[in-house]
């Protein structure tokens, strides 16, 4: 291993994977001081520096151990994939056939650079991919912090989303009573459960009950119990849900649904911190903390007469709203990818991954059922689905419809890209009279990148390509490399 130079903290750190020590201490002194080079004579040494995060972008020499064995360059390229955040590798080489290029490139590499090196356009490629290695290792650091704020069992990063998470965490500490507004679908139990393994509450019990699914007759006994003999049939005495939930959470949802007199009722809990069972006149103190839900607009019930306005008061001291998924699409990729893994385990099914398109049809689709919705419709196509990627075939119809729609829309709009990018190589290639590298250049991306276009855009090579000259100014042959 070569000495690595003294660095400087605002310098491009390289690491050169190279068998010639000769080449790394010339390529040291013409790269110059903005780049800090360490150089490693085998693919043996890079792998384990590589994982070091003490490299910002990786030059290997694509030739090693010979121009048709690239088994070591391969093994790299390889562990660069499998890296959190993973360096640009960039490669040399001497061989000029467009398959070597291609074949690079689909390993993974940045970009492939042909000996001799024109030093004006590597150190461009390597500014670039230090650029790109700082803007991985910011987002990969937003992403933790964001970890860490966010809740646990609630998926999305859009800003509706953040900001859900916040008043979440601010409200978990305190046993203030809160209400959760919301369409159906959307969560509401979700954010119950969290607030509630965010509180200090945790170790004790998580009670839900949905005010909608038994009839106004037996809301008041399953919520408040009963003593024995209050009724025909009530042989022993029985707790109710608030009870069931002393020490820790009671969840009501649907709570707008709750009749008056019941609302009277649970209006005199909240105060009193107290209960009475049915046939009883002792009073229960309670220690539990309320939480509320509803897809219903209290505050319009109220003017209607229709909930108790004191009771609303109660109820609403902390209020978090709940975006329906129309309002954070930013967040179906990631929803989807969950709920995929999630149902693909629990199903025993081989899907890998879901197609554009499909993803396409979900991000157009305005999900009146919010979240619950899109969960059936992966769970759906994830039993249906024959591949292994989930396929627009794979939608119900009703997005599969869409799904077409929208393709023919791109379709259109892809061909026009096709057409101009076309045009755009071609007059490049004509005005350097075929040669690659000078028109690549004047189109200012790689040569690499140009190869990878003339095979996309299926241009004919009628042009004399002079793949070695090299334009002004003159490039610093660094080689050579063998």
């Amino acid at each position: 291993m070569a000495a690595v130079e003294q660095q400087n903290p605002s310098s491009k750190r390289v690491l050169l994977v190279d068998r010639d020590e000769a080449f790394g201490a010339t390529l040291t002194n013409v790269l110059g001081s903005g780049y800090t080079l360490t150089h490693l004579r085998s693919v043996k040494e890079a792998i384990p520096f590589l994982r070091s995060d003490k490299i910002d972008v990786a030059l290997l020499n694509w030739d090693q151990p010979s121009r048709s064995d690239h088994s070591e360059c391969l093994a790299l390229l390889s562990e660069a994939r499998e890296l959190a955040v993973a360096p640009p590798v960039l490669g040399i080489t001497w061989d000029n056939r467009r398959e070597s290029a291609m074949e690079a490139m689909k390993e993974g590499a940045w970009d492939l650079f042909l000996q001799p090196l024109d030093v004006r356009m590597l150190k461009f490629a390597l500014d670039r991919a230090h650029e790109r290695m700082t803007l991985s290792r910011d987002l990969a650091a937003a992403r933790n912090l964001i970890s860490v704020q966010r809740v646990d069992s609630l998926i999305g990063n859009s800003k509706a989303m953040e900001r859900v998470y916040e008043i979440i965490h601010k409200v978990a500490g305190v046993s203030t009573t809160v209400l959760i507004t919301g369409e159906s679908g959307t969560g509401k139990e979700v954010v119950a459960r969290a607030i509630h393994r965010l509180s200090p509450r945790a170790g004790k019990p998580f009670v839900a009950f949905s005010v909608s699914a038994l009839p106004d007759t037996l809301i008041e006994d399953e919520l408040f119990g009963h003593e024995k003999g209050a009724f025909t049939g009530a042989s022993l005495s029985r707790r109710g849900r608030f009870e069931e939930a002393q020490g820790g959470t009671v969840f009501l949802d649907e709570i707008g649904d709750l009749a008056l007199p019941l609302q009277a009722k649970l209006l005199r809990v909240l105060q009193e911190r107290s209960l009475e069972r049915l046939g009883s006149n002792a009073a229960v103190p309670l220690d539990t903390r309320v939480i509320c839900a509803t897809n219903r607009n209290l505050e319009q019930m109220v003017q209607a007469g229709t909930f108790r306005q004191d009771l609303y008061f109660r109820v609403s001291v902390l209020k978090i709203e709940l975006p329906p998924l129309r309002n954070r699409k930013d967040d179906i990729p990631v929803l989807a990818e969950y709920f995929l893994r999630l149902f693909a385990t629990a199903h025993g099914k081989d899907i890998r991954g879901i197609s554009p398109g499909y993803l396409n049809a979900l991000a157009s689709h305005q999900w009146p059922g919010n979240v619950r919705e899109l969960q059936n419709v992966i769970e759906r196509s994830l039993v249906l689905a024959d591949g292994n990627y989930l396929a627009i075939q794979d939608l119900p119809v009703e997005l599969s419809r869409l799904a077409v729609a929208l393709e023919t829309t791109l379709g259109a709009f892809q061909d026009a890209v096709r057409s101009f990018k076309r045009g755009l190589v071609r007059s490049a290639l004509e005005m350097c009279n075929g040669n690659k590298l000078k028109a690549a250049r004047e189109l200012q991306i790689s040569r690499c990148y140009l190869h990878r276009l003339l095979n996309q855009l299926n241009i004919e090579e009628d042009f004399s390509m002079e793949e070695g000259s090299v334009v002004e100014p003159e490039p610093v042959s660094i080689g050579p490399v063998v």
